[in-house]
Order: C-alpha cells, then sequence, then structure tokens
C-alpha cells in the first residue's frame, strides 16, 4: 500500500492509536446545548469522523471554568457546569466513536482572554495576565488575581475528571498556542506580571504546568495530556503578524524560546505537543487561507520533535497525502491532523486506505463555512459539504419514485444539484454548454494558491462518472429541447457572466476570467477595475508573474464589499496586496482608457495611470435567460446557483444540495 507508514499504530502516552490521522480540533460552536453537554448534532458530528477512519478524535474547545469568562464562547461543551449532564452526553458520543475503533480527546480551555470573540463578550470585561490591550476591542484587559488562576486551575481538574468518567481516552490543553489565555501568560509581551506568574520562562509557564499537574492528580499519571503548541508567534506588533517570507523582529516567542518552553512542557508532564505557529495578531498563520503554503508547519513541527521525546502532531493544509506520508517518514511529525480537510470529507482517512483518493472532497480553504460562520454566526459548518455538523438533519432523503432531472449547468450548483439527485436514485441528466464541468471554478482556480478549486471541479467530474450520470458538454440546451424531453422535473443553474462596460480602448479591456484563462495577455502592466476578492486575487497572481498592477477601486478600501467572511482571508489578503507591489487607488472612479493610459476621477482630481491593458472586475451578472423562457411552462423547476443570485461557492453548493435533496 502506498500509503501504509499512515496506517501504522502511534501512542499518546497509555493510548495507542490505530493510525496516524487525528481530527484537528476545531471552534465546537453550535454543538453543545444549553446545559453544557454534547447535543445530537455534536454525538453526529464526532462520530462521522470515527467512523469515516480517523485514528483520534480531538473534540473544539471546550471549558471547564464557570466563573472567570463565563461568556467567552456560546453554545459549547461545559466539563463541570452540569457535570452529570456533560458526563451522559459524552458516554453516549464517547461509546459511538469507540464502536469504530477510534480514541477521543477532550479539549479543554484555560480562556480566550484578550482574544475573545467580541461578540461573544457581552457586557463583561475582558481579562488577560496584565493589562494590556484586547486584539479587537478598543479596551484594556483586566488582569487575572491569583485566586482566579487557582480557580481555572482547579476546573481544569474536575472537567478533566468528569471528561475521563464520560468515557474520554485523554484530554488536549487549549493552549499554549494562538496566543489564547494560556499563550498570554507565557509570553513576555503580553505578560507583564512581577508576581510567581510572570517574569522567567519558568513563571510563564507556570500556569500551564498547574494544569497538567491537577489533572494528572485526579486523573492518574496514565492519563494522556496533549497541548496545543505555538513553537513561534509571528508578531510585529501589536495586532500587526507578519508574511510568509518576511523579514521581521518577533515581538512574541521566537523559536529559540519556543524550543526551550516545548522541553519544559514536557518535562512538566505532557504527553504530546500539537504544533504550530502564530498568535491572533498574525492568525492567518493558525488559520491558514489557501495563500499559504499547504504544510506550513513542517519545518516546525521538526524542530520540536528534534528535542523533546514524545509525540508530536502537524495540522496546517495537510491533506496532500504524499506530504502527509513523507513528513511521518521524514520524522516532521508522528501523526497528521486534519481539521478542515475533515469538515470537507469525514470519509478522507477510509478512502484513503481503500485506494480511493480521487473520491475524497477537497477542502478549498476559503473559511466561509467554519472559520467565518464561526466568527459570525457562531457555528460550524462547511462550504463544500452541506452535511458537516448537519449530518442528521441533511441527510440523504429516500424517494418513492425515481424521477427523470434535467440539469441545466455545469458549475458547482449544477453538479452538486446532479450528485445529490443520482446518490438519491433519481436519474439525473446535465448539459454544459462549455468545454468542461467548473463553471467558474476554473478561472477562479487559476492561480496556484487556488489549486484547489480545479480540484473541487475535476471532483464533481469524477463523482458524476462513479454514479453514471451522463454528462453532455458543449451543449447549449434551448426552450424546445427542454419541453420536449419529457423530464419530471428541471434545474436550471446556468451561472453568471462578468460585467463589462465601454472604456474606449475596448480592445485592451478584458475581463479578470479572460485574463485568469489566459485568453488574453494583460501585457507588462495593466489597471484592474474593482478592488473586491476577484479582483485582489487576479492582482496577486499577476504581480507574482512579474506584471506591475495598479487596483481601482470605488469605494474607500479594497474588499469592502464582497471579500472573504472569514478575517484570516480578508486579513492576509488586504496585507499582501501592497506586499506584492500592487498598487492601489481607492475612492475613484475610472472615467476612459485611451492611448495607453487609464483615467480615473479621484477626490484629488483625474488620476492618469499608463497602462498595457485595463482588467474589469466589477461583479458578474446572473444568467436566467433560459429559466425566464421556462418558469410557466415546466410544473417542477428550479433556479439555483449565480443564475438565481450572484454569490459565492458555498451557497452554489449549499441552494443545490437543499433542492436536490428534496425532490
Amino acid at each position: 500500500m502506498k500509503y501504509k507508514n499512515l496506517f501504522t499504530p502511534v501512542s499518546i502516552g497509555s493510548v495507542t492509536i490505530k493510525n496516524r490521522f487525528a481530527m484537528a480540533p476545531m471552534g465546537p460552536l453550535g454543538l453543545a446545548d444549553a446545559q453544557g453537554g454534547f447535543n445530537q448534532r455534536g454525538i453526529d458530528y464526532y462520530t462521522e469522523r470515527a467512523k469515516g477512519g480517523t485514528g483520534l478524535i480531538i473534540t473544539g474547545v471546550t471549558f471547564s471554568d464557570c466563573k472567570v469568562e463565563t461568556q467567552s464562547m456560546p453554545n459549547c461543551p461545559n466539563s463541570t457546569y452540569n457535570p452529570v449532564h456533560f458526563i451522559r452526553t459524552s458516554k453516549e458520543m464517547t461509546e459511538r466513536v469507540h464502536a469504530y475503533g477510534s480514541k477521543i480527546f477532550l479539549m479543554m480551555s484555560a480562556g480566550f482572554g484578550r482574544v475573545t470573540i467580541p461578540t461573544n463578550l457581552g457586557e463583561f470585561p475582558p481579562v488577560a495576565p496584565s493589562a494590556i490591550p484586547h486584539r479587537w476591542l478598543d479596551k484594556i484587559c483586566r488582569p487575572l488575581t491569583v485566586e482566579e488562576i487557582h480557580s481555572i486551575v482547579k476546573s481544569f481538574g474536575d472537567g478533566a475528571y468528569n471528561a475521563k468518567r464520560g468515557g474520554f481516552d485523554g484530554v488536549e490543553i487549549h493552549a499554549v498556542h494562538e496566543g489564547y489565555l494560556l499563550d498570554q501568560f507565557a509570553i513576555s509581551m503580553f505578560n507583564l506580571r512581577n508576581d510567581e506568574y510572570g517574569g522567567s520562562l519558568e513563571n510563564r509557564l507556570r500556569f500551564a504546568r498547574e494544569v497538567v499537574e491537577e489533572i494528572k492528580s485526579r486523573c492518574g499519571a496514565d492519563f494522556p495530556v496533549a497541548l496545543r503548541f505555538s513553537v513561534k508567534s509571528m508578531i510585529k506588533d501589536w495586532r500587526e503578524g507578519a508574511l510568509p517570507g518576511e523579514e521581521f523582529e518577533e515581538k512574541g516567542r521566537d523559536i529559540e524560546e519556543g524550543l526551550e518552553a516545548a522541553k519544559l512542557l514536557v518535562e512538566y508532564g505532557y504527553d504530546a505537543l500539537d504544533t504550530d505557529v502564530g498568535t491572533y495578531d498574525a492568525w492567518w498563520w493558525n488559520h491558514p487561507p489557501m495563500y499559504q503554503e499547504k504544510g506550513l508547519y513542517r519545518s516546525y513541527c521538526r524542530m520540536v520533535k528534534e528535542v523533546v521525546d514524545v509525540p508530536v502532531l502537524c495540522a496546517g493544509r495537510m491533506d496532500n497525502p504524499d506530504m502527509a506520508s513523507k513528513a511521518v517518514e521524514d520524522g516532521d511529525c508522528d501523526i497528521v491532523s486534519l481539521g478542515r480537510p475533515l469538515l470537507a470529507d469525514p470519509d478522507y482517512v477510509n478512502k484513503l486506505r481503500s485506494g480511493r483518493y480521487e473520491e475524497v472532497r477537497p477542502c478549498i480553504s476559503c473559511q466561509e463555512g467554519c472559520m467565518g460562520r464561526i466568527q459570525e454566526y457562531s457555528m460550524i459548518n462547511c462550504a463544500v459539504n452541506p452535511q458537516a455538523a448537519r449530518e442528521r438533519a441533511m441527510a440523504y432523503e429516500p424517494i418513492l419514485k425515481s424521477k427523470k432531472v434535467m440539469v441545466v449547468g455545469g458549475g458547482v450548483a449544477g453538479c452538486e444539484a446532479a450528485r445529490v439527485l443520482a446518490i438519491r436514485g433519481h436519474k439525473p441528466e446535465l448539459f454544459e454548454k462549455g468545454s468542461r464541468l467548473g463553471g467558474n471554478l476554473i478561472p477562479g482556480g487559476a492561480p496556484d494558491f487556488k489549486e484547489d478549486d480545479i480540484a473541487l471541479a475535476d471532483w464533481y467530474g469524477t463523482m458524476l462518472n462513479k454514479l453514471n450520470v451522463p454528462v453532455h458538454l458543449n451543449h447549449e440546451v434551448t426552450k424546445d429541447e427542454v419541453l420536449a424531453g419529457k423530464y419530471d422535473a428541471v434545474i436550471i443553474a446556468t451561472g453568471s457572466s462578468p460585467k463589462v462596460f465601454s472604456l474606449g480602448e475596448d480592445e485592451k479591456v478584458f475581463t479578470a476570467a479572460q485574463v485568469l484563462l489566459k485568453e488574453k495577455d494583460c501585457g507588462a502592466s495593466t489597471v484592474i477595475v474593482g478592488g473586491g476578492l476577484v479582483g485582489c486575487e487576479t492582482a496577486l497572481w499577476l504581480a507574482e508573474q512579474g506584471r506591475k498592477v495598479t487596483i481601482v477601486e470605488a469605494l474607500d478600501k479594497i474588499l469592502a464589499v464582497n471579500g472573504p467572511l472569514c478575517h484570516a482571508n480578508k486579513d492576509m489578503l488586504e496585507r499582501l496586496v501592497p506586499y506584492r507591489g500592487v498598487e492601489t487607488v481607492t475612492g475613484a472612479r475610472v472615467k476612459s482608457y485611451e492611448n495607453g493610459v487609464l483615467t480615473a476621477e479621484t477626490a484629488e482630481g483625474e488620476k492618469k495611470i499608463p497602462c498595457d491593458s485595463v482588467i474589469l472586475a466589477v461583479g458578474y451578472r446572473e444568467e436566467d435567460s433560459l429559466y425566464r423562457q421556462l418558469e410557466f411552462d415546466v410544473p417542477e423547476i428550479y433556479l439555483l446557483g449565480d443564475a438565481k443570485k450572484v454569490s459565492n461557492i458555498m451557497y452554489g453548493i449549499w441552494d443545490a444540495f437543499e433542492v436536490a435533496n428534496h425532490i
């Protein structure tokens, strides 16, 4: 077997895990009930990943403290609030996970401190080791008292004891990582205390040391305690993180101190280090968008592994199995953690084990359904998998009678609809006027950093082929063809087209899609009209090729509308644009393009920009003409995707799943 080393056992303390895959901890919002237990949605969610073959399940963050940060994260389990209820719901979940031969650790948090999500803070003042600025709000945090620290430590012992009773095989502590509360104590930039919890590295790690000692004293020395750990902070200054390859002075924890901390933490009793880099001041490291390279933590994990004698876990876009296998073989890590890839496909591990990797639905690192929705709506989901964290509610509906369904359009909406219809037992037939499936995924996936968009398009092609769905490419459907086909239902998913307008010298004015698909050459210098997501990603791609790029945006800043929902993606892209040498002109409206000069009107007057071409990235227009021709002639007809309303990949897939699952 090609990836045999990924399917060998490994031990964390006294617990043996059947393979080298762990489910990385991700925010569990929406997976708990009001009494602090796991709700049915949470039980199904974790069980589904165990069923999919993952060796170790690590839950999202849970709490044991009920006094200091009571409002830090809503809808999350709490292991001490109602112990009997927590143990009962945990036992129901762990029993199901264990049925599949998987192990499960409870992630336990000391708190968020200065990085508490503002919408979750309420009226409670943020806390921290010292009186330091909050990450998001213009507030100064209140220093924790020694008594409060002791209270949190004791709650860890109580909570871990309840977790053990509930059937958990171990716990992972959250975290000397990403700038959470324990990490704030560990980093001298944040910890200005002059008592026993401040000053030397040993003092700054005292809180983390007391946590593991308390848990071991309550649960026994053989009860595994892992730690989420960031070896380097990547902080340039308050609320300012470094970009990949950028030279900067580390204001947080540098590698030298990180490796010393790793040795101390293992000495204190931690049985594994779940390792990455970054903090919330540089949070595109801990929550890497598609603009970060795959496997970005491997070199840092290797440094840690060389100085400790406990297992090291490595996450961070590790979904490429060749990379994962090599990381284990080369000694970069002992266990590969998959977070978002297991949202996208809970069966990743079993598919890989049985030689069906081509069936793995790819994560596209958009963070729309996971981090973005956690931030904005306190719920975890997945853009490409509508069933993630909704396994029972969104299960495939059984059918009474198989229907013949015409699907017009081979973008994500049409492909998802055809896939779901076929799985349920209907007989879909898909028609696409272009030469390949994928719709806007194809130009969108042109930049190297968007390779997973192309992988998603290819995945749809693979799955429709395996499901024996007839696919007709280069076929533009007419009204008469639909009416003559005698279909039981018709889905129109004809997508959208880029908005264009005349600027004068139009033979040198292109759409972003034309340039991305290399149908048009923009020359050595170009102006992109529109600073939304498409405009900024196109600019970044062209700048990386050595082109001189200027963005002209009508609003007062780029990504002001239609940007990524997840702030990690948005913040990184906002900083990458100038870092790669792209100039931006905001608050400007383009007037004309003549004789190789674009003229824009700004508050300061006209601005003239010499350029070889102009690229329009000003949005898309719905292509719904076929639906309008048919809406009163076809009894069961649906409009999906961009043809209904120009949106994003997530809603194209989700809407298609909803409709196709109920035909």
